[in-house]
């Protein structure tokens, strides 16, 4: 991996950033002078504050970079930014009914998606989608601002989704997909006990006419996917599994999982019989990617839905 792609991190010198407040009524504030990781500055600026103390702020959005509360311990600072320990939870119209922002800069968003909410509009609903209310956030801050999807989840689905905030960098996204992303992973609520540990799932997936995608062994019959698995936990009616995509074609997970035998939960329309969840048993876990602008490695994780955990 050349340098431009390695994920920053603090170096572990003891050159204290200068603190520009503390105690005030708004709460401790620093001033950011070298490139950094969030969590990785807060412990080298707080030395006598434990780690657990520090990802509870993280946790309580009680940290701001700028203004914006933060919860991602890995969020990128750069130079001239202003890190602020509030003292109160902080209150923010980032949470908004199904979705939460994990990380936002100049050129792309992060969120966590909730089950339920489109990624992007369709003929029966047009405002109650992801790009939607992301358009009127970033409008919030230029009337000219625009939002552009990069990859959907399905509506049932829950958990990480990538925005572009211009069009160049959608555009490059888009075209260096492959490249750019190191890592999508999922978790799984299947039907029935998975046995073997680790598993991958090869097969040509193609649509037909109504839009359903089918699979196929036979090469050129549609396009490649490969799906990786393992299994973390199981029972005599469900398998929790941890999936990663190495290609990211359209319901692909749901398709493997049919072709396994076990079904997605609530994945009627792939074969599941069952839906313990009232939802799809489906959660985009984790991202990484290369950042399509600074050439920096950015990691996200989410935590897996309480719900699925209960079934086990």
């Amino acid at each position: 991996m050349s340098p431009a792609n390695k994920i920053i991190s603090m170096k572990k010198k003891d050159n204290r950033q200068t603190k520009i407040s503390s105690n005030t009524n708004k709460g401790t504030v620093f001033q950011v002078k070298e490139n950094g990781q969030l969590l990785a500055f807060l412990l080298t600026q707080m030395p006598s504050t434990s780690r657990t103390k520090i990802k509870s702020f993280l946790g309580a959005k009680r940290v701001l970079v700028d203004g914006q509360a933060i919860s991602q311990f890995d969020h990128v600072l750069i130079p001239g930014q202003k890190v602020e320990i509030s003292n109160e939870k902080f209150s923010t119209e980032k949470k908004i009914r199904d979705y939460e922002i994990v990380y936002e800069d100049q050129d792309i968003i992060v969120i966590d998606k909730q089950a339920g909410l489109l990624s992007i509009a369709t003929e029966n609903e047009k405002r109650a989608t992801a790009y939607s209310m992301l358009s009127d956030h970033v409008k919030k801050q230029n009337k000219a601002n625009k939002i552009f999807i990069v990859h959907r989840l399905d509506r049932e689905t829950s958990g990480l989704m990538l925005f572009a905030k211009n069009e160049p960098v959608k555009r490059k996204l888009q075209d260096s997909w492959n490249d750019t992303i190191i890592d999508r992973s999922y978790i799984a609520v299947v039907e029935g006990t998975v046995e073997k540990q680790k598993g991958v799932v090869v097969s040509y997936l193609f649509e037909d006419n109504s839009f359903k995608m089918h699979s196929s062994p036979t090469p050129g019959k549609g396009q490649r996917a490969v799906t990786h698995y393992s299994t973390l936990k199981k029972n005599k009616n469900y398998s929790l599994l941890k999936v990663n995509l190495e290609t990211g074609r359209k319901n692909q997970i749901r398709i493997h999982m049919q072709e396994m035998g076990h079904s997605v939960a609530g994945d009627k329309k792939y074969g599941a019989v069952t839906n313990p969840l009232r939802r799809l048993g489906l959660h985009a876990l984790q991202l990484s990617f290369i950042h399509p602008t600074t050439g920096k490695t950015l990691n996200f994780e989410t935590a897996i839905p309480a719900a699925f955990l209960r079934l086990f």
